[in-house]
């Protein structure tokens, strides 16, 4: 097929047959559904998130012993835990390390390379991707604010133009507003060595989420899934895109009342910033396990409104390969007829 020389490299990389990544999704992706990425040919990645280091370490163990097949660890550099975490995952000489949240230090993407494993960092700006490549990252993700969760400020349409086109030290992945195989066969195209999706995931028979997340996500349309504000620049918090509802109101009246103890003197800045993560993972688990729609978070990407039916997981990858190769031919076709 014309696809199988455009996933070679990321492939190799990912040492996994077809270079598509499922997003690490907190409560959501579990070693269920990252074992099962792994036997339709994907790459899985466990969600770190705020989890304790013995929960995670758990979680890594029950991955091996589900399948062989290789996967990754995502690790949230503002949680509490992380350095523990990140200790925990190098001693357990984790294949893949992707650090998210904010930018690693130097020396965490060394400590991850020395313990075997391969660094991947997200790269949301043209300069961040650039100062990563020089620290050592050994590939980027590409995530454009379409993306679901915690997002960077720029879309992916003009990353791609920015990094994808200039940067070629590093394998590059793209991520953010994917959900179909015309999509990923250009993006290939465009020179990408793979893509991650996470919203379209949510939407397979292996998801164990509530199905009331999942029957949200089926109803929702594209311009439903909006990022959060910040309030003020005292307290610099991440944007989260998520399915409005009443949840996302209150996050906006947590911000009001951490700045009202960052004006007091009543809390730092740093724990300010935990609080803001707490409440978002409470909120996330209260959504995926416990069912509430009402407030708990709904973290979606914009693609939300592409991912209108729950199949199992081998059947989106068919689709999504079976649509990227007809894709394909039909460029194909079209250039050569055009050449004549």
């Amino acid at each position: 097929m014309l696809i199988d020389g455009f996933f070679e490299k990321g492939a190799q990389f990912l040492a996994c047959p077809v270079p598509v990544m499922c997003g690490a999704m907190t409560w959501v992706s579990d070693p269920r559904l990252v074992s099962h990425m792994g036997r339709c040919g994907g790459f899985g990645l466990l969600a770190g998130g705020n989890a304790p280091v013995d929960v995670l370490r758990a979680e890594i163990e029950e991955t091996r012993s589900l399948s062989d097949n290789p996967f990754g660890v995502n690790l949230i550099t503002i949680a509490p835990a992380y350095q523990a975490q990140l200790d925990m995952v190098c001693e357990m000489q984790c294949r893949v390390v992707v650090f998210a949240g904010s930018i690693p230090k130097e020396n965490e993407i060394q400590r991850a390379k020395e313990s075997g494993a391969r660094v991947i960092c997200f790269a949301p700006t043209e300069q961040l991707a650039l100062k990563l490549v020089k620290m050592g990252t050994d590939a980027l993700i590409l995530e454009g604010s379409e993306a679901g969760g915690h997002i960077g400020p720029v879309s992916l349409t003009v990353l791609i133009q920015q990094i994808l086109f200039n940067v070629d030290a590093v394998p590059i992945f793209v991520a953010g507003g994917i959900a179909t195989g015309r999509m990923m066969a250009h993006l290939l195209m465009m020179g990408a060595a793979g893509i991650q999706m996470g919203t379209r995931f949510v939407m397979s028979e292996e998801c164990a989420v509530h199905p009331n997340f999942k029957e949200t996500f089926r109803r929702a349309k594209a311009r439903d899934a909006v990022a959060t504000p910040q309030f003020d620049s005292r307290l610099p918090v991440i944007p989260v895109r998520a399915l409005k509802n009443s949840g996302t109101d209150e996050f906006g009246k947590l911000q009001l009342r951490l700045l009202k103890k960052l004006e007091a003197n009543a809390i730092d800045r740093m724990e300010a910033q935990y609080e803001v993560e707490r409440f978002w993972m409470g909120a996330l688990r209260n959504a995926v396990v416990h069912g509430d729609m009402k407030k708990g978070s709904l973290m979606a990407g914009q693609s939300v409104g592409l991912a209108d039916k729950i199949l199992p997981l081998q059947g989106i990858f068919d689709e999504l390969i079976n649509d990227a190769e007809n894709e394909m031919q039909r460029l194909a076709t079209l250039f050569a007829n055009r050449c004549v």
